[in-house]
């Protein structure tokens, strides 16, 4: 895992990584120690756990009026702040210095908030300001800690690195100017030997308004940073041992998986497992660049490797499962569908008015029914679109009708090469078979690394555990057994 002098190592920290005294000690240890074998690294870190949500909570209680989430959220950011300030920056000159910029912040957020509440509003624009303050406050506190640590960190906003379009909220960077702008500011700063602790979450168009990448921003800030250095390896922090076989908490005898391939992770990552989000591995896979996730609170583990090779199956019918919870299933149906062209088309364009996203599709091979999964919050505003859309065909009997499930689960197996491996899908239905699992939908065949099924709430956690079983190797048979089988 140890880097050569001279290469350049990014890591990121998350909100639970850096959402406690306790946390910060372990970031300052791991900082400390990597430091020893590689020389050139970049620090990437989230807002303190909790404190982007308790700020765009504020804003957006302020715009109805309501004032008191505002001053918990303040008073929030003063406690929490000071009290690692209180316990780890040691130098009046520093703590006094953080302290000043601590006190800015929180005077600018003040200002944001009642001019919110002035107008009654809280846009796009004035949300990613809002939400990007966690960040810019947490670089300064652990920039400190580190210092006071004997490290050569520097605080750096991201917004003097990382250029982005205009789409607040989820804005969409330019790989181009971020690579200059990110030349020009760190690498100085490496050749000198510092340390630069960059926002995560945050960028700025190029006018220099803030923006945010969304979720799993701070993931994808450090892959950006890593490809546009670029660095030799990117290491995710989180709070788990890297990613798992299945969530620990359905299934307590679940493993971390020692590698996965980009693929696989991409479909673990878009089906519901939190570890990483699949756009913030996208800059790393396209520069080759390895990366690795690790425990901040057990850095002796190492974690999960993820590479742009096949992935290896290691004797197991599958690798791993994952949960995609708070989904409708919704479907069109009617004889007169049958071979008419662009019905599909139809559908597809009517739900992208809503801008809900549809994770799987199925249709029946008579084409008389197409069914596709959304999220329930957009369930209503979609069966509206869709009946207005489709009214025509509705009342000339050609569609029969639109219908929305119950709130489902969509439970996603993965594993390489499932399509092309004999009696996989096989060994995954008996297994939820005998389980006495209905599956009332199913997705296969676009990926050759995945199998996706939708199930009812009630059967969530037994599906997750009983394919959770086919991780395990699958055992030879003995003579005796193959004699009496």
């Amino acid at each position: 895992m140890a880097g050569k002098p001279g290469k350049t190592l990014v890591m990121k920290f998350g909100g639970t990584s850096v959402g406690s005294i306790e946390a910060i000690e372990n970031v300052q240890e791991i900082v400390a120690s990597a430091r020893l074998d590689w020389p050139r690294q970049v620090v990437v870190v989230s807002a303190f756990s909790g404190i982007t949500n308790g700020l765009l909570n504020s804003a957006q209680s302020a715009a109805r009026g309501d004032m008191e989430p505002f001053h918990e959220t303040v008073r929030a950011l003063h406690e929490r702040h000071e009290s690692v300030i209180e316990a780890l920056v040691h130098d009046p000159v520093q703590t006094a210095q953080v302290r000043q910029e601590l006190e800015e912040l929180i005077a600018n957020f003040s200002n944001l908030a009642q001019a919110i509440g002035a107008l009654g509003e809280a846009t796009p624009r004035v949300l990613d300001t809002v939400s990007s303050l966690g960040e810019r406050i947490s670089v300064r506190v652990i920039a400190a800690a580190l210092r006071a640590n004997g490290l050569p960190a520097q605080a750096v906003d991201a917004t003097r690195l990382i250029a982005t379009d205009d789409n607040f909220q989820s804005a969409v960077p330019d790989l181009t100017v971020t690579e200059a702008q990110t030349r020009v500011v760190l690498e100085p700063m490496l050749v000198e030997g510092q340390i630069p602790v960059v926002t995560g979450f945050i960028g700025a168009t190029p006018s220099g308004v803030v923006t945010t990448l969304g979720r799993g921003g701070s993931d994808y800030s450090a892959a950006l940073l890593g490809a546009v250095l670029p660095a030799d390896e990117v290491w995710i922090w989180t709070d788990v041992d890297g990613v798992m076989t299945a969530d620990p908490r359905i299934v307590p005898e679940a493993r971390t998986l020692p590698e996965l391939s980009y693929r696989e992770v991409s479909e673990l990552a878009y089906y519901g497992a939190k570890v990483l989000h699949p756009k913030s591995i996208r800059p790393v896979i396209e520069a080759g660049i390895t990366l690795r996730v690790r425990n901040t609170f057990n850095p002796e583990h190492p974690g999960t490797l993820l590479t742009d090779g096949v992935g290896k199956v290691n004797g197991t019918t599958i690798k791993a499962v994952t949960a995609f919870r708070g989904m409708k299933l919704f479907t069109v149906e009617g004889r007169g569908m049958l071979g008419v062209p662009g019905v599909a088309a139809r559908i597809f364009s009517a739900v992208a008015t809503t801008g809900a996203t549809v994770p799987l599709i199925t249709e029946a091979s008579s084409e008389q029914s197409l069914t596709f999964a959304v999220p329930c919050d957009a369930a209503d505003e979609i069966q509206m679109v869709l009946e207005r859309d489709l009214a025509e065909e509705i009342r000339r009997g050609n569609i029969d009708r639109v219908w929305a499930t119950e709130e489902v689960t969509i439970v996603t197996t993965v594993c390489p090469g499932m399509r092309y491996r004999l009696g996989v899908a096989g060994r995954i239905f008996s297994a939820l078979g005998d389980a006495g699992v209905n599956v009332l939908a199913i997705a296969h065949g676009s990926s050759d690394v995945s199998i996706s099924m939708v199930v009812t709430v009630e059967d969530t956690h037994r599906t997750i555990q009983a394919l959770h079983r086919l991780t395990e190797p699958v055992r030879a048979k003995t003579e005796a057994e193959i004699q009496f089988s």
